[in-house]
């Protein structure tokens, strides 16, 4: 369901701190750390380019990878990466341990279809998106690439909410206690010009 899984190599660290970091980045290495499963953290090194390239592919936050630690295979979700303000290259990357039976929270993208079929925009109106992604909690190994919400018949006024979204079978919502609004339908700030019939002079 979401992007095919990957397999980066990485070197267990045996000094961590900012000395120790600087060094690994100018030897085009990122430091990183798997946490979580209940065992301790261990830092790792990682190539800045497969990673960079890992990032850039997209899908990269909603999907599990292994990483192979000195040929120990580690099942990780990443959940943050720092990246230079200046020079936009990954400064450090946080990964957390997985395993078929983990619940996790992720943040994934919703996309909107049939634009054409919704009345409120044909004449006019705009869709006002609220949440561009939805926190969701779901299994480790089957996180949706996207959430899909159709737009056919919303019209002007419309709020669609998160009820309107099928979700996959063990995929809920974070936010489990309302119906909250991902878009709403809008009239533009020119006002809705509705189909004139051509006057004849």
């Amino acid at each position: 369901m979401s992007h095919a899984s990957y397999e980066l190599k990485a070197e267990a660290r045996e000094r961590v701190g900012k000395g120790s970091s600087r060094e690994l980045r100018r030897n085009g290495f990122i430091p990183a750390v798997i946490y979580g499963d209940k065992q301790s953290p261990l830092a790792i090194a990682l190539s800045t380019n497969e990673v960079t390239k890992r990032i850039h592919a997209g899908g990269f936050m909603t999907t599990v990878a292994t990483i192979d630690v000195n040929g120990e295979k580690i099942q990780v979700l990443p959940k943050d990466y720092q990246l230079d303000p200046v020079r936009d290259f990954t400064m450090h990357v946080d990964f957390l341990r997985v395993s078929g039976n983990t619940e996790v929270s992720v943040e994934v993208p919703v996309h909107f279809v049939n634009e054409e079929k919704s009345p409120g925009i044909k004449i006019g109106g705009v869709l006002n998106i609220v949440r561009h992604e939805v926190e969701l909690l779901c299994p480790a190994n089957d996180i949706p690439e996207f959430l899909t919400l159709d737009l056919t018949g919303a019209k002007i006024g419309d709020s669609l909410h998160i009820s309107a979204v099928k979700l996959p079978a063990g995929v809920r919502p974070v936010i489990s206690d309302r119906d909250f609004t991902i878009a709403t339908i809008v009239a533009p700030a020119a006002g809705v010009t509705e189909e004139e019939p051509a006057s004849a002079e």
